[in-house]
C-alpha cells in the first residue's frame, strides 16, 4: 500500500471509520476482458455514534474532518503534494460504479448522487447518510474558496495520531498494534519516551 494512503487509513480508523484502501474499479466490457481502469485511494464509512457513547481509548472525532453527527461516507483522494483530485474522482462512471458496488446507495440513485457530489463536494443519500469528497495532502497555501471538496492537511493527520498515542499511551503502549502505520508511530512514541526517561535518570544522578 502507498505510504501516504496507509497514513490516511490509520487516521480514519482511529476516528472510527471502516476503510477500504486503493479500491479498484474494473471495466468488464472491453474486448480483452475485465481490466482495472483506476482505483480510488480511500473509501471510508463511519456509523452514527450516540453523543454519550465513549470508551477508555475513545478519541474525539477530529473537527478537521468536517463530519456531522450522522453516518458519514468519505470518498478520499491522497496526495503527497498539493491536494487535488485525480481524473478518476471527476469521472461520473467511475464514482457510480464504486457507489453501487460499495453498497452506499441503490443503483437508480447513483447517477444523481454522483452529480451532486461532483458539483458541491457532498450529498445525502436517500438512506440518510452523508457522502463527501475529502482530499488529503500537503497544501502550500490555503485551499481556494469554492473548491467542491474538503481538504485535510497531512500536518493535521500526523498531529492527531501523535496526540492520540500520547494521550492513551498507558493502554496503547502495551497493545500489539496490527496497523503498520500506527505501529510505526507507536514505536516512535516508545523510543521518544525511553530517551526522555533515560535523560531524566541521568539528570537525577
Amino acid at each position: 500500500m502507498d505510504t501516504a494512503v496507509g497514513l490516511v487509513q490509520a487516521y480514519l480508523r482511529v476516528n472510527g471509520y471502516f476503510t477500504v484502501a486503493e479500491y479498484p474499479v474494473l471495466d468488464a466490457t472491453g474486448p480483452a476482458g475485465p481490466r482495472t481502469i483506476t482505483d480510488l485511494d480511500i473509501l471510508a464509512v463511519r456509523l452514527h455514534r450516540s453523543p454519550g457513547a465513549s470508551g477508555t481509548a475513545d478519541a474525539p472525532l477530529d473537527p478537521a474532518l468536517g463530519a456531522g453527527g450522522g453516518a458519514d461516507m468519505i470518498v478520499g483522494e491522497v496526495k503527497e503534494g498539493r491536494p487535488h483530485p485525480n481524473p478518476a474522482m471527476h469521472d461520473p462512471a467511475v464514482l457510480e460504479a464504486a457507489f453501487t458496488r460499495f453498497g452506499c446507495c441503490a443503483p437508480d440513485d447513483a447517477a444523481r448522487l454522483v452529480a451532486e457530489l461532483l458539483e458541491t463536494g457532498r450529498t445525502v443519500a436517500p438512506e440518510g447518510h452523508t457522502i463527501r469528497t475529502i482530499v488529503f495532502g500537503n497544501p502550500t497555501s490555503p485551499p481556494g474558496s469554492g473548491m467542491p471538496w474538503h481538504t485535510v492537511p497531512f500536518t493535521q493527520v500526523l498531529r492527531y495520531l501523535e496526540d492520540h498515542l500520547s494521550a492513551h499511551w498507558g493502554m496503547l503502549g502495551r497493545t500489539q498494534i496490527k496497523d503498520d502505520t500506527l505501529a510505526l508511530l507507536a514505536l516512535r512514541e516508545k523510543a521518544h519516551r525511553a530517551a526522555t526517561g533515560a535523560s531524566r535518570r541521568d539528570a537525577d544522578r
